[in-house]
């Protein structure tokens, strides 16, 4: 095999499709990209055996076969001056090599034939949606998900389509957010699935990196396959039972109150430097201000009041700083709509006009 492409070109797809490939798994293959050059073009693919990347890659092929390349090949090409860059490797020989300019590197490689077998197209009906649409709403839930693996339901999103349109939601059973989409051409029928977070998490940088104006989606078989730009991300489904969110989110709330969202974050910010990982920050509810404090015993304590239109007996509710924090910067507009009903019960965050829902559980606060 042997192929040329620009610097950049190598580089950056290298460091796209790497992102699929393992850094942990005692399987040596896992932490190589697979390189594969034909009459149809150059692919470079990885996979850690639950997510996987194929991307295409602009180069001249001289001499068509296929290699697995270490994943360091991409910082290494990343480092070389600008211009053509070769990659050349012989059938059934261990190395192979990456040259351009005054560079030339040797890189142990293994044989294209030990690497695992990748999925295919997808069965099913693709349904096209917006690239934009697709990865705004992802990036808006995925910060809910959970990273505990003892729990592997949480670590998903579920994804929903239906007459409603598009619906994500996310938890890591502290806090939950819910966020739809309203797409043209919807089914008559709903259709979920369990989408681990870290996939959905990869839409962005897939976006930003093919410019797609859309994405095809399909789910079937055990998996979800997004197509972008020539670039195809295949993820395992998450099997098990998703928290029912509409029974989650109260339908009323005591209290509703308004904040400015740039002046709330803002806020959050300051106080968030002195709160520790399991101190609260505690909001003070109070006729027509909110007092918002925490407390560290080696640092000190802040406060930092904001008028608000709040009438009621006063109340205070305790809660994490970094998730409150996330929930607010995941607003749209210039309001946050904040529901509270009791220190003991979650709290809501919304926007004005925007199908976006952030609850959040309350921390228990000392007296």
């Amino acid at each position: 095999m042997r192929l040329t492409s620009s610097r950049q070109e190598l580089a950056s797809k290298l460091a796209l499709v790497g992102r699929a490939a393992s850094s942990k798994s005692t399987i040596q293959i896992l932490s190589h990209v697979l390189v594969t050059a034909g009459p149809d073009g150059v692919e470079l693919a990885a996979t850690d055996m639950e997510l996987s990347l194929r991307v295409p890659l602009e180069a001249d092929v001289a001499e068509g076969g296929s290699v697995a390349i270490p994943r360091l090949a991409g910082d290494i090409v990343r480092t070389m001056s600008d211009g053509e860059v070769a990659v050349e490797h012989r059938a059934n020989e261990g190395v192979t090599t990456v040259s351009g300019g005054r560079s030339s590197f040797s890189l142990n490689c293994m044989q294209a034939a030990d690497f695992p077998e990748l999925p295919g197209a997808a069965d099913g009906g693709a349904l096209t949606i917006p690239t934009a649409n697709l990865v705004e709403t992802a990036e808006r839930v995925v910060k809910a998900a959970s990273r505990d693996e003892t729990r592997p339901v949480l670590t998903g999103v579920l994804v929903s389509h239906g007459p409603d349109g598009l619906t994500m939601v996310a938890t890591d059973s502290y806090r939950l957010a819910v966020k739809r989409s309203s797409l043209e051409g919807t089914p008559a029928e709903v259709s979920e699935a369990i989408v681990p977070a870290r996939a959905l998490a990869e839409l962005g940088r897939l976006a930003a990196a093919t410019k797609a104006d859309t994405t095809e989606i399909v789910i079937a078989g055990g998996q979800a396959q997004f197509r972008l730009g020539g670039v195809v991300l295949t993820t395992r489904l998450i099997d098990g039972q998703f928290p029912d969110h509409r029974q989650l989110i109260p339908d009323t709330f005591e209290h509703e109150v308004v904040f400015d969202r740039g002046e709330l974050g803002a806020v959050l910010a300051r106080i968030a430097v002195l709160a520790q990982r399991n101190s609260p920050v505690r909001l003070a509810f109070d006729e027509g201000k909110v007092t918002i404090s925490t407390i560290s015993e080696q640092v000190g304590e802040g406060r930092e009041e904001i008028p608000i239109a709040f009438t009621g007996e006063p109340m205070d509710v305790g809660f994490n700083v970094e998730f409150l924090r996330a929930g607010v910067e995941s607003i749209d507009g210039d309001e946050v709509r904040f529901g509270v009903i009791s220190p003991l019960r979650p709290g809501l965050l919304s926007g004005t006009d925007d199908d976006y829902r952030y609850l959040l559980m309350p921390i228990r606060l000392n007296a």
